[in-house]
């Protein structure tokens, strides 16, 4: 028996290949879905800027805690600062002529508000605005601390270093111990 010319081939059933290719059609999807979703998962976080968790521990609030120097209170209480400073760090420059050394405290006050004072020379001579420095609103930076200064030099401080950035561009290194 045989099939008369102008009838079309027999057709293929189509169920099985449409299966057939549904279900690794399927398996592709899900796979580009999961390992998107793990890349998503793995991305960091953006960084939300410091946070309290950047500063080294405070001092516990005992007779144990350092107060930062007499002088550096004096120039807080000019400037309307009241309260009671307490040292989270005291450093000074290893690497300069040993009567120019900068001695750089980082204070807290009870409101967690963080202060820079610098003076260069023994403690002895300290005159604000020219062997001393005093900055307001540091912030916690990298395990260290960041002050700005009203003219726009940054000055990153921590235990190993103490960087000044000049507004031209210009940074001063210097190594230091803290004591």
């Amino acid at each position: 028996m045989s099939l008369p010319a102008d009838l079309p081939p027999p057709r293929r059933p189509l169920f099985f290949p449409v299966v057939i290719a549904t279900v690794f059609l399927s398996i592709i999807g899900m796979s580009a879905g999961f390992v998107l979703g793990t890349h998503h998962e793995a991305a960091p976080a953006p960084d939300p800027g410091p946070t309290r968790q950047d500063t080294p521990a405070r001092p516990a609030a005992t007779d144990d805690a350092k107060k930062c120097p007499a002088q550096m209170h004096d120039t807080a209480q000019r400037l309307g600062i009241t309260d009671t400073l307490t040292q989270l760090l005291r450093v000074r420059t290893t690497d300069t002529v040993p009567d120019r050394d900068v001695t750089v405290w980082i204070c807290q006050d009870s409101g967690d508000r963080l202060y820079y004072q610098a003076n260069r020379g023994e403690e002895a001579r300290w005159a604000e605005g020219e062997t001393a420095l005093f900055l307001r609103d540091v912030v916690p930076e990298d395990g260290g601390y960041l002050a700005k200064a009203e003219d726009g030099v940054r000055i990153r401080v921590n235990e190993r270093k103490l960087r000044i950035y000049a507004t031209n561009g210009a940074v001063e290194s210097h190594n230091v111990e803290t004591f």
